[in-house]
């Protein structure tokens, strides 16, 4: 039976990224793609439940929501495709790289924990950008990577997060599975004045250097190896349960 593939991401429907995602995985399945109408990007996971959501078919197979990466699976999964649900929900190709926390903040992993939550199985596709913006070489990763989840499957509750060093595929060193490393950014508000004289406040900030560790994503990407993180839908810390568990209550 034909493979279903939903695609997604976070940069929105016109994004360069997803029209070369959906590129690369030509031929292995029938896709759909289901993005948000505009970008939001840092938009995490959340779940539009104030308003009402629009879908719009572009084309066929095709459709803009107005709203979150997460919004658009939720839709993706439970209406657009409900009839024949998906295999593989991938999201991206990010126009950045999502390494150590910014998974915490990324719409496009997001989307693929979504998945995860409503048990298709997902991967989260990202391209560490520098100059060159080599999403050929990203959309061939993730091909590469969905053949692997197809033949293999994925461990219950689990996603791949893959980030890929903005190469040309022949300079690429190879696919590691890796952990998620760290990854700190200086903390800049900056702060100016409408023409109306209202004070407004725009965040931003770039990563600062910092020593990774070996092994972790941030670390074998900037070696020239494309990182596959498995992250899992259960954030306990396991091994703080038993600290935990000594604290003495009143009650």
């Amino acid at each position: 039976m034909t493979k279903k593939i939903l695609l997604c991401n976070d940069d929105g429907f016109d994004a360069v990224g997803i029209k070369e995602l959906e590129a690369g995985l030509a031929g292995l399945g029938e896709l759909t793609v289901v993005a948000p109408d505009r970008e939001q990007s840092a938009s995490g996971h959340s779940l539009t439940l104030q308003h009402p959501l629009r879908i719009d078919e572009r084309s066929p197979c095709h459709y803009a929501v107005d709203g979150t990466p997460t919004d658009c699976v939720f839709l993706g999964i439970n209406h657009i495709m409900k009839a024949h649900r998906p295999d593989l929900v991938v999201s991206g190709i990010n126009r950045g790289g999502n390494l150590g926390d910014d998974i915490t903040y990324s719409g496009t992993v997001a989307a693929a924990f979504e998945a995860t939550l409503l048990g298709v199985p997902a991967l989260a596709v990202s391209l560490e950008i520098t100059r060159e913006h080599h999403f050929a070489t990203a959309s061939r990763a993730a091909r590469e990577v969905a053949l692997k989840v197809f033949a293999h499957g994925l461990p219950a509750a689990t996603l791949l997060n893959v980030n890929v060093p903005d190469l040309p595929w022949e300079k690429l060193a190879g696919f590691r599975i890796t952990r998620q490393g760290k990854r700190s950014y200086s903390d800049v508000v900056r702060e100016n004045v409408d023409p109306r004289g209202r004070h407004y406040y725009w965040i931003g900030g770039e990563v600062l250097p910092g020593e990774d560790l070996d092994g972790t994503d941030a670390a074998l990407v900037r070696s020239g190896f494309v990182s596959i993180t498995p992250i899992q839908l259960d954030l306990t810390n396991h091994r703080a349960l038993e600290l935990l568990g000594n604290w003495e209550w009143s009650c």
